[in-house]
């Protein structure tokens, strides 16, 4: 009869140890759905949030971390389920509930520098202009984990944007607007270049507009301030939004008047731009909003050649340059130009350039034509996440 509570003991270990070996089970195959899902929803982790764990606790698992994608959360919690598995569902949904309902925000600068973490010395991983549109997902300090119109996921400071909710940017993209054209200038606090400045601005810069001011625009910023800029620099943005199209004429001229600019990694703006912010400037300023890196802007487009057949090519093509793939490694798409013709291409390597694929050039760019991989053409082909620029705002009030 004294050994009965020694077999309790023992079959109360045993039930236990039976359950966490269960649950430990549970945990892994619920990490193998995040996997799963992960590779079904974020096949490209720039562009998309999931991160998310399984946790052991007690009889049960619980879920944490957060994601943009509630398609997503859902479609793991429905694989959970059809597992049998228990759960504690602690997924953030962002857009934040700290946040409130501004949730979007326009950009207040005339570029505003994206890094890849909250924090100024953190790596340059993109730009965005005065005047666009950005999701805004969560808040850690001073800094805002913002999605630009491309879906590019990033951190700025809170003094390069002014935070909005939905009606206010509805009423903003409703606005007439002009849109800045030259490479650098500058807007006024008078209709006069001899005052004051407010700031700088560059090409593709967006400001509201407040009236016509003889050869001066006076425009708002999205901070409220007031400004004036030059008419011969800007154009009304929907006039210029119907007239503008990517042709191979319009984009080789857009190119060529940003020979000499220098290169900036993360840079997408005439002040300074690395290879694919180059191409993506290029086609922004001619109507069209391209994926932000080469190797995603490879993924869009039409493919036109990849065995160095440039009689293929036409003028405003994408070429692509890197590593091909072998047993060992996976192919790599490490820099981007665009076909201008005559067996030459623009890009952008220490400073915006022209080189040749013919080795009797005195532009040859020997390093480059031994590793391109392919070209790909975007005039007349919307295949992938290329957007018209007329569309930037109303694709985010639709969502």
């Amino acid at each position: 009869m004294k050994r009965f509570p020694y077999f309790y003991t023992f079959l109360a270990l045993f039930s236990i140890s039976l359950l966490s070996c269960t649950n430990q089970n549970n945990v892994q195959l619920a990490e193998q759905s995040i996997k799963q899902i992960q590779s079904e929803f974020v096949p490209d982790s720039r562009v998309a949030l999931f991160k998310t764990k399984a946790n052991s606790a007690q009889n049960s698992i619980v879920l944490t971390g957060e994601t943009n994608l509630p398609e997503a959360k859902n479609a793991l919690l429905s694989s959970l389920d059809e597992q049998n598995i228990p759960y504690a569902d602690s997924i953030s949904i962002l857009p934040a509930k700290d946040l409130g309902d501004k949730t979007y925000a326009l950009v207040n600068n005339s570029v505003s520098n994206l890094r890849s973490e909250p924090k100024h010395s953190a790596q340059l991983a993109t730009q965005a202009l005065l005047g666009m549109p950005l999701k805004v997902l969560k808040k850690r300090g001073g800094w805002y984990l913002v999605q630009t119109p491309e879906d590019y996921l990033s951190w700025v400071d809170g003094g390069g944007i002014t935070r909005v909710n939905k009606s206010t940017l509805s009423n903003w993209a409703d606005a007439s607007k002009i849109i800045y054209l030259n490479t650098v200038g500058s807007s006024f606090k008078k209709a006069n270049a001899s005052s004051q400045k407010v700031s700088d601005l560059v090409a593709g810069n967006i400001l509201k507009l407040v009236s016509n001011a003889g050869s001066y625009y006076e425009v708002e910023y999205p901070d409220g301030r007031k400004a004036f800029v030059a008419k011969r620099e800007a154009r009304l943005l929907e006039d210029w939004e119907s007239s503008i199209s990517a042709t191979p004429t319009s984009l080789t001229n857009t190119a060529k008047t940003l020979i000499g600019s220098p290169y900036l990694w993360g840079g997408t703006s005439t002040k300074g731009m690395d290879c694919s912010g180059f191409t993506k400037t290029i086609y922004f300023m001619n109507g069209q909003i391209i994926p932000r890196d080469a190797s995603q802007q490879v993924n869009a487009g039409t493919l036109v050649d990849s065995n160095k057949d440039w009689d293929k090519l036409e003028v405003g093509d994408l070429v692509f340059f890197g590593r091909e793939a072998t047993d060992t490694r996976s192919r790599a798409v490490t820099h981007v130009g665009m076909w201008i013709g005559d067996n030459q291409f623009i890009h952008s390597a220490s400073q915006v350039r022209i080189s040749s694929v013919d080795p009797s050039s005195e532009l040859y760019d020997e390093f480059n034509s031994n590793r391109y991989l392919e070209a790909r053409r975007y005039i007349n082909n919307w295949e992938g996440n290329i957007i018209q620029t007329s569309k930037m705002y109303q694709d985010f009030l639709e969502d």
